[in-house]
C-alpha cells in the first residue's frame, strides 16, 4: 500500500510507515500533476502540509486514495466534508505541533519587547559607525514578567501558548467561543506541576486588557482583528499572528502601527501567502518569519509519527 508524502514527512514517520509495510513516497508532485500521479500509482493515503491542496477533483477523480491526512493543525486546504461524504478518511495532528507555535511566538514576544527584529537588520549595517545611536534608539524596552497576555482561540495552540506566558510571570486572559474555562499544567524538569484555572471572557475585555495580543483561530471568512477591534487595545500593544493568513486585517495593522495604537507586531503568516505584500516586508516594526510554526524537529517528529499511527489504525480495522 503506498503512502504519498506530497510535501515532505518526518523520517521517524516513514519508519513507522515501512515498519507496518507501507511504501512511502517523498516525491513533491505539482499541484496540476497531482491527480495522475496518484491514479498512475495507485497511492492509497495523501499526506499534505500547508502547501499542497486536496479539493473536489481530486477527491471525485482518485478512486484508489482512502486517507487524507494533514500534518498539522487546520485544513483549509482541503475539502474535509465532502472527502468523508465521499467515504474517505481524513485525519490531521491536532496537538504535535501546539508547543512549537507557543515558542516561536515568545521569540517573536520576547524580539519585538527588547527590539531585536531591528536591532539584528541594524547592527550589522551600523554598528561600527552610529553604536551609540542604536544604542539609544533600542534603550526603551519592555519586560514580559508582570504584564498582560491576551489569547484570542483557547484550543491547544492557545492552552500552550498560555502555560509559557504563565511560567513567565505574565497574566492571562483569553477568549474562545466554545471554551468556558480550561485547566493548564505545567509540568517542570523536576517532576513538579502547577495548575492554573483560566476562565475565558469576552473578545472586547481581552483586546481591552492585554498588553500583548495572541491568535490562535482557525481560518474564516471574517477579519477576527479588524479596524474595530485595534481601537479597542491599549495604547503600545503587541501582537501576533501565528494562526493563519487573513485572521488579521494587514492593512488596518499598519495603520495601527502607524498611529501607535500598536507598537510592534510579529506574523507568522499572511493574506498573500507566499507572496506577502512589500508593504509588511519592509516595515521595521514587525517580526517577521514565513510560516515556520510548527517547523521544529521535534514537531515535525510528533507529526510524523501522530500520523503514522492513525493511519496504521485506520486501515487495520
Amino acid at each position: 500500500m503506498k503512502v504519498l508524502a506530497n510535501d515532505g514527512v518526518s523520517q521517524s514517520g516513514i519508519d513507522a510507515l515501512e515498519a507496518a509495510g507501507y511504501e512511502v513516497i517523498t516525491t513533491n508532485v505539482a499541484q496540476e500533476q497531482l491527480q495522475n500521479y496518484i491514479n498512475d500509482n495507485e497511492v492509497s493515503v495523501l499526506l499534505v502540509r500547508s502547501a499542497t491542496k486536496v479539493r473536489k477533483d481530486i477527491i471525485d477523480n482518485c478512486p484508489s486514495l482512502k486517507i487524507i491526512g494533514r500534518g498539522g493543525v487546520g485544513m483549509d486546504n482541503i475539502d474535509v466534508e465532502y472527502a468523508r461524504e465521499k467515504g474517505l478518511h481524513v485525519i490531521n495532528t491536532p496537538a504535535a505541533s501546539s508547543h512549537s507555535v507557543a515558542e516561536l511566538v515568545f521569540g517573536h514576544f520576547y524580539g519585538l519587547a527588547r527590539f531585536l527584529h531591528d536591532s539584528n537588520r541594524n547592527m550589522p549595517l551600523e554598528g561600527d559607525a552610529n553604536f551609540k545611536g542604536l544604542k539609544k534608539a533600542y534603550a526603551k524596552g519592555t519586560e514580559l514578567k508582570g504584564k498582560t497576555l491576551g489569547v484570542l482561540g483557547f484550543g491547544r495552540i492557545g492552552q500552550a501558548t498560555a502555560k509559557i506566558a504563565l511560567g513567565a510571570g505574565m497574566k492571562v486572559v483569553a477568549y474562545d467561543p466554545f471554551i468556558e474555562k480550561a485547566n493548564l499544567e505545567l509540568d517542570f524538569f523536576d517532576g513538579q506541576k502547577v495548575s492554573f484555572d483560566i476562565e475565558t471572557i469576552s473578545k472586547e475585555d481581552v483586546l481591552r486588557q492585554a498588553d500583548f495580543i495572541t491568535l490562535h483561530v482557525p481560518a474564516q471568512k471574517d477579519y477576527v482583528i479588524d479596524e474595530k477591534d485595534f481601537n479597542l487595545m491599549k495604547d503600545g500593544v503587541i501582537l501576533a499572528n501565528a494562526a493563519r493568513g487573513g485572521v488579521v486585517n494587514e492593512v488596518a495593522l499598519v495603520k495601527a502601527i502607524e498611529s501607535g495604537k500598536v507598537a510592534r507586531a510579529a506574523l507568522d503568516v499572511f493574506e498573500k501567502e507566499p507572496k506577502p505584500e512589500i508593504q509588511l516586508l519592509m516595515n521595521s516594526s514587525l517580526s517577521l518569519t514565513p510560516h515556520t510554526g510548527a517547523a521544529t524537529n521535534e514537531a515535525q517528529d510528533r507529526i510524523g509519527v501522530e500520523l503514522a499511527e492513525q493511519i496504521i489504525n485506520i486501515m487495520s480495522n
